[in-house]
């Protein structure tokens, strides 16, 4: 045998900037960033609900662009929701648009939307030219604080989330705070669950801020909101960039606490619990579990709860309770499913105090059970996770 090893370094800039009014006259935040990259063309994908709650923001687009020494092809408005990721639809259409506008891998995809609309639009432009540049402008609470400035883009196939995908640095994220006042107030309060997420398990400190902030965070109050949303996307972004595995290639994923149910929770509902309130759910049922194991102490999983409470944040669904023909919880399959996507070996992140999280490889099914039921017990007596929306 002559074999022969080879270590290909390959270094990414991962690039976060927030900003306000990002297509306004005088705010030079995209403008900045497509001369760094020196690109020759560019093209705008723009979820049909952003340009619905923004009348004028094409017009608006296209007048910025103008100003540009860029070969500007124009805006796509395309639908979007999670219903955009449940086959290679919207992937097809973004492919054949940018080989249209030819579109190179000098020139930029700019993305403009919900976290499932970046999500789809991204994989298109990640697997056009074998990657195209990609610049994500993300438009709800959830995506500015969470998906939006992760390095995967991805669809859902064979009843599984993001099942089809890729890991693709965007060139850049542009975390414009005005696109937050397209959401009604429930979508906007449900994004912040990924920010209580990552501060349960990264910064101890955050979540007491957020404890502290909490009424003003469940008025929408701008000033504490935006503040919130820049910590959390800014935990998620060092976590990606300096954690040792931003493409995941182990078998831990420490920012996917209360992500194995909250994952089989959409499929099982075909999608109509979203994203977040999924994880709220999950992260409920993980924290009470954490408690029930003696991993956490009583004290602890009580603010955990009172925080979604006052934040009014699902904690319970019925699907956690639906059974399969042999008389097992369908949500109970999140676990496999969770083990065959990290490779073999189950690994959840649990939680041992309030910043830090360990990793566990099983579950006692007794406790979990119990931690199912218990949920569920709270929500009939109508207590605070009935006051939270459940």
């Amino acid at each position: 045998m002559d074999r022969h090893d080879f270590d290909i370094p390959v270094t990414f800039r991962h690039r976060v900037i927030f900003t306000r009014s990002a297509f306004s006259h005088g705010n030079k935040a995209l403008a900045d960033v497509l001369a760094e990259g020196g690109g020759r063309r560019a093209l705008v994908f723009l979820e049909n609900a952003v340009a619905d709650s923004w009348k004028g923001l094409a017009d608006d687009i296209q007048a910025y662009f103008g100003k540009l020494d860029l070969d500007f092809r124009g805006v796509r408005i395309f639908a979007g929701g999670e219903a955009c990721k449940a086959d290679e639809n919207l992937v097809r259409e973004v492919w054949r648009e940018i080989d249209l506008s030819h579109i190179d891998r000098h020139s930029y995809v700019i993305a403009i939307g919900g976290g499932a609309f970046l999500d789809a639009v991204g994989f298109a432009a990640s697997t056009a030219h074998r990657g195209v540049r990609l610049v994500r402008f993300p438009t709800t609470t959830l995506s500015q604080d969470d998906s939006g400035v992760g390095v995967k883009s991805a669809i859902n196939a064979f009843g599984k989330k993001n099942w089809i995908g890729s890991f693709c640095v965007p060139f850049a994220v542009i975390n414009d705070f005005r696109f937050l006042e397209t959401q009604d107030r429930e979508t906007s309060r449900a994004g912040l669950i990924e920010a209580i997420k990552v501060a349960l398990v990264k910064d101890g400190d955050f979540f007491a801020w957020i404890e502290k902030n909490a009424a003003a965070l469940a008025k929408g109050e701008r000033d504490p909101f935006e503040e919130c949303v820049k910590r959390s996307a800014l935990l998620h972004t060092r976590h990606i960039a300096l954690g040792g595995d931003a493409f995941e290639t182990g078998s831990s994923r420490p920012l996917d606490f209360g992500h194995w149910a909250a994952h089989k929770l959409e499929a099982l509902t075909n999608y109509q619990l979203s994203h977040a309130e999924a994880v709220s759910v999950g992260l409920a049922l993980d924290t009470i579990y954490s408690r029930n194991i003696g991993l956490l102490a009583e004290t602890d999983a009580a603010r955990v709860l009172a925080v979604l409470s006052a934040l009014g944040l699902k904690t319970y669904h019925p699907a956690l309770d639906w059974m399969d023909r042999k008389g097992q919880r369908r949500v109970l399959a999140g676990l496999d499913e969770f083990r065959e996507h990290l490779g073999g070996e189950l690994t959840v992140l649990l939680l041992a105090d309030i910043g830090k999280g360990t990793d566990v490889h099983e579950f006692d099914m007794e406790q979990l059970e119990k931690s199912i039921a218990e949920l569920h017990s709270e929500w009939d007596r109508g207590d605070h996770f009935r006051k939270s929306g459940a």
